[in-house]
């Protein structure tokens, strides 16, 4: 990541840890653990998604359903494939507008499927849809009826990676709750308990 001077700010965060290390750690151990210290800092921070880009990555994912039942639609209407991408792009915008714009201009300039459907390899799911119009571009199989059954198996999965998700946020919350009382219940329940049997042997 880097900001509007060209620095790489995960390197300088990285390298300043390293130095930190170096300084603070008294002893030959210091400058031995600076180097470990920067690279392993680097890569864990280079591992951490941006905010912006998980929220574009969020969008498309959410899109990719009504993109599949937009592009069959027009399709069905008659549309080539390229205008139907362009189209249905105009209509989505957002960050998927933007891959399927790029997958009908690739087709509209002469380039191959392949080619132009690896537009859309960062979005989740779509590999599908990109598989299904490779495979219609080379066998000439109806690629209109393929992605209304995608549309409706993304929906699918969205809704159970969904509730999957509200699992999670509610263990999440409990958590915390179970780690406040657990101090109280110790304190409570098992001191006074082990106060009585401590005096009793005493």
């Amino acid at each position: 990541m880097t900001n509007r001077w060209g620095l790489d700010l995960v390197r300088l965060a990285a390298g300043l840890s390293g130095l930190a290390a170096a300084v603070l750690i008294e002893g030959w151990a210091g400058p031995v653990a600076a180097l470990p210290t920067a690279v392993l800092l680097d890569r864990l921070l280079r591992r951490i998604e941006p905010p912006t880009v998980r929220r574009r990555r969020l969008r498309a994912t959410a899109d990719l359903p009504l993109a599949a039942d937009l592009l069959a639609a027009a399709l069905r209407a008659g549309a080539p494939v390229e205008r139907s991408l362009l189209a249905v792009a105009d209509a989505l915008g957002g960050p998927l507008g933007r891959q399927l714009a790029r997958v009908g201009r690739t087709l509209q300039l002469g380039g191959g499927p392949h080619e132009a459907w690896a537009h859309l390899a960062e979005v989740p799911g779509a590999h599908r849809v990109a598989t299904a119009a490779i495979r219609s571009a080379s066998s000439g199989a109806a690629l209109a009826g393929a992605l209304t059954r995608l549309a409706d198996d993304l929906r699918a999965d969205r809704a159970v990676a969904l509730e999957a998700a509200a699992r999670r946020a509610g263990v999440l919350i409990v958590l915390p709750l179970g780690l406040c009382f657990l101090p109280a219940f110790i304190l409570a329940g098992l001191v006074p308990v082990i106060v009585a049997v401590l005096g009793d042997v005493l």
